[in-house]
């Protein structure tokens, strides 16, 4: 029986909690991945503990550390996820996604994005097919915690960085 694990507090990054991600025009799952600082030492515990009973139900024998839900954030070339471990999760079906008060949240509440922090509840299983030996994780909830500084906060142009534009006639169009 495949483990429950939550990851508290742990910052979102690349969020497709509402609708399914896509990869070159190919719909893929829900998705998220999890980032916990390497000091939380209890929920590292945790995870690395559910993956191995995991690999072991699964009879996976060794599986190299690339091939597991968990990754060093060191390793992984994207801002703020040094010092971390990154859990990535997915799932076929839409996770619970709620608030702090336990009250279900959609994508237009504009609550949930890449950068804020979360709970996360997810559940490794084993992968043992044509594709390889692994451990996964099921996402099988999101519950915001509070904000955080956005990951890819892009900026955008605003109506003075814009020169006025003359009509044809070289006046001015009102």
């Amino acid at each position: 029986m495949a483990e429950r694990v939550t990851i508290p507090n742990a910052r979102l990054s690349f969020p497709s909690l509402f609708t399914k991600s896509s990869f070159q025009g190919k719909e893929g799952k829900y998705e998220g991945t999890f980032l916990f600082p390497k000091t939380d030492t209890k929920t590292y515990k945790k995870v690395i503990a559910a993956i191995e009973a995991t690999r072991e139900e699964g009879k996976l024998g060794k599986v190299p550390a690339s091939k597991l839900c968990i990754l060093d954030g060191d390793e992984i070339e994207y801002d703020g996820y040094e010092g971390m471990w990154a859990v990535k999760a997915s799932n076929s079906k839409r996770p619970t996604v709620i608030n702090r008060d336990k009250s279900p949240i959609v994508e237009d509440d504009d609550i949930i994005y890449a950068g804020c922090y979360v709970n996360a509840i997810i559940s490794p299983w084993a992968q043992n097919n044509d594709f390889g030996k692994r451990v996964n994780a099921n996402l099988l909830g999101v519950q915001f915690v509070k904000d955080g500084e956005p990951f890819g906060d892009a900026v955008v142009a605003n109506a003075d960085d814009f020169d006025e534009v003359e009509d044809e006639d070289g006046e001015e169009d009102l």
